[in-house]
Order: structure tokens, then sequence, then C-alpha cells
């Protein structure tokens, strides 16, 4: 996923954990003062968000919320395990993570308030909620408000498709001459980076199983059959998308199974493939090496049908407030702020995320522009590996997959896997 791709390319350094201790420390002394200095009363709040990357984003975010009233002190908590909190009934007041299975545990359970009636839920695009239904829900409850989302395609060097009169393919058999193309021209098609198992199941296998199924019904199929054996299998599914994906692999480098994602990065930044299923969290990276670069997106063509291509998405951040808060209307104050238009549209483009609202400004980064089009007609779906809770091995499963392995017994296996698991829920 995008938040953990992040995590994997930006890790928490000592600086910024010193940093957030310090953060907590002044919380804590805000929290012995009863009072501001105009005499009225203040709440403080705990914030949970954790993105490395963006840590110090939301910090300034958080002094901008300071200066605009007096009324709420926020607290910034990105070193606490959120899991914890829960336990000790102490849970941050809001919250804003990747909506990833770690909060849907608390949506299942009702464990996050009803957001319903805030004209900010009112805000979000319908075309989003399936995306949030499938991945967790609770009855007549709004538990979670989208605040960024990821596009995810392939990246492309257009100077090489350019140079040899290329253009991004439409169709699987498109695709499959491109590669050819750049073969023959001793270039490297696809680089692809099999070290770190996470970069496949969010690449190619991502890319493969959205582009010839509608995720969304087929993990809603499966979760309605439950821990019956019934008619919906992964191996029946998945079998023709995964074996598209070797094919696809086929025309990856030799040394992938010793590449990692910062390998990814540098090699296509200094231009040894054409080709890149890396999601916008790369780009910036790719810019640190080469930022002449001219790097342009396109959704993977997995049919011979033009209209089947579609882009992968996560919901990258998703705001959220506890019902085990006791400062319910002091967190909902701060989610108001954080969801005004010029804050949020701000943040999505710093982060390359698209908006979430109906009056989100459009994305305007020179490549993530060729995805609009997509995005705005609602042509995305959600990465079936959002969709397998983490507690099954699936990112290993899919890096024995890319390494050639037959895909009939290892998507038995998941299919086991997924059965124990919805037995013991």
């Amino acid at each position: 996923m995008a938040s953990q791709a992040s995590l994997m390319s930006a890790g928490l350094s000592r600086r910024g954990f010193l940093r957030g201790v310090g953060v907590a420390g002044a919380g804590l002394a805000l929290a012995s003062c009863a009072r501001s200095s105009s005499g009225s009363r203040t709440t403080e709040i705990v914030f949970h968000q954790s993105k490395p990357e963006v840590i110090d984003y939301f910090d300034d975010l958080i002094e901008q919320f300071h200066q605009s009233q007096s009324r709420v002190r926020v607290r910034h908590d990105a070193t606490s395990n959120l899991a914890g909190t829960f336990v000790r009934e102490s849970p941050p007041d809001i919250g804003c993570l990747n909506y990833n299975f770690e909060v849907s545990r608390y949506v299942e359970r009702g464990a996050l308030s009803d957001l319903g009636d805030m004209p900010e839920a009112g805000r979000v695009l319908g075309e989003l909620q399936p995306l949030i239904e499938v991945t967790a829900s609770y009855p007549e409850r709004t538990s979670v408000i989208p605040y960024s989302l990821m596009a995810a395609a392939v990246l492309y060097n257009r100077e090489m498709f350019a140079g040899l009169g290329l253009s991004p393919p439409t169709t699987w058999d498109e695709l499959v001459a491109v590669c050819e193309a750049f073969t023959e021209a001793g270039i490297t098609p696809v680089y692809s980076t099999f070290k770190d198992p996470w970069t496949i199941a969010q690449g190619p296998f991502d890319y493969t199983v959205g582009g010839m199924l509608d995720t969304t019904d087929l993990f809603s199929r499966l979760k309605a059959q439950g821990a019956d054996d019934g008619p919906v299998t992964f191996a029946d599914e998945l079998l023709e998308p995964v074996q598209r994906m070797q094919e696809l692999l086929a025309y990856t480098n030799d040394d992938a199974a010793s590449r990692g994602y910062g390998d990814g990065n540098l090699a296509f930044a200094n231009g040894e493939s054409a080709m890149y299923l890396q999601g916008p969290w790369a780009i910036g990276e790719i810019a640190k090496t080469n930022p002449d670069l001219d790097v342009g997106a396109f959704p993977l063509p997995v049919t011979n049908d033009p209209a089947d291509r579609k882009v992968r998405v996560n919901i990258d951040l998703a705001l959220w407030i506890p019902e085990g808060s006791t400062k319910k209307e002091a967190a909902r104050e701060f989610l108001s702020f954080l969801m005004q238009p010029e804050i949020i549209d701000a943040y999505n483009a710093h982060a390359l995320g698209f908006g979430v609202t109906q009056d989100a400004a459009p994305v305007t980064d020179p490549t993530l522009v060729e995805l609009r089009e997509y995005y705005d007609r609602a042509d995305f779906y959600l990465g079936a590996s959002q969709l397998v809770p983490q507690s099954i091995p699936l990112q290993n499963y899919t890096q024995s997959l890319a390494s050639g392995a037959d895909p009939r017994p290892v998507l038995r296996t998941l299919d086991a896997d997924w059965q124990r698991l919805a037995f013991r829920s």
C-alpha cells in the first residue's frame, strides 16, 4: 500500500524520534495549564499520524490551527503503538492513517465514532464509498472520512518511448509489442525489485488482478461466503491474472531477485529501464537522483479491450475519531480544520495524492496528470493486496509467483489461509 511503500522508503530517523519526544513533552507541559494566556479554557487533544515523510508537514498544520483559534491544542503523537492505546482504553482523540486492516478492525468492532452528521462527510466523493465499505464498515455509521487517495500505474520514461516512436500501450498485445521493441533495442522494458516483496504485491500483482477483475466485487463475494467451502476461490479467480503477471515479468531485469525498492528508484532514474511499476510515492525518490527525467504514467493494460484500463488506488489517509475519546467535540473542530479546501488540497498537492472531495482541486503533477481522466470517471480499483489481512503472507506468495512458481498450488494455499482466518473470525 502507499503508506507501506512510504514506510519502506522513509523510516523514522533518530532525529524524527527525538522530535516526536519533544512534541510529546511540550504537550504534557500544555496539559498542566488549564487556561490559555487570554484566560479562556483550552482542551488538549492527541492526534495520531505516523506517516514518516509528512510528520513535519502535519506539525506545520497543527501550528496553523493553533494560530487560528485558542480553544483547542493538539499534541502530535507519531510514535505510540496504536493497538496498545486501544487496549489500554486511552486511544488518541483523532487519527489520520492509511485505511488498511490495522484501522479496519477498529471500524468493524464499532470502536470509531459516527462522523456521518459532519458536513465534511457529505463532501466526500460517492465513488469512493465502495472502496471504504469493502475494506470495513459498521452498520449505519460513517467511521472514517477519506483524506488522501493515491493512484498508481506504470511509470515510464517518455524520452525512451519517443526515441523508438512508441506510445503508451492501450491493450495487452500492444504492451507485449512495446516490451519486444525495447528488448530488441537493448533496453530493459520493466525494472523489478523482487527483494522487497511488497513491491510485487502492490505492483505487478495488483495491476494485473485489478486490470482483469472487479476486486471490490470479488472480495465482497469472498466475505459473504465466509468460512464456507463455496464456489468463490482465489485459485479460480486469480489464476489468469497471475499467469499474465508472470508473462509480463519475463521482460524484467535479470537481477530483480536481488534488487530492492531503493535500487529500483535509482535504476529507473538512471535510465536503466523504460518502465517501472510503482506508485506516486516513488516519483520524489526518482527526482532526487534525476530531477530532469521526464516521467509519465499509464494504467497497465491486461486485456485487449482498451476500455478495461483502470488505475490502482488506495485510501492513503483517512480521518477518524474513537468512541473512547472524551474530547470528541475538540477533535471534530480539528478535523473540520484539516478538511478545509485550502488545507486538504494543499496537502494532496504536496503528497502527490488525488482529492477525495467533490470540490477538490484537480491533480496538476506532470506525471500524474495522465491518470486524471481515469480517476475523474472512476475507472479505478482497490489493490487486491490491500484487501488481504496482513496475517496472511500474501507478499511472500507474490514473491514466489514472480520467481516463476506454479500459481495453482500457491493460490490454493491462499484459499486455505483465507478460510482459516474467516473461521476464526
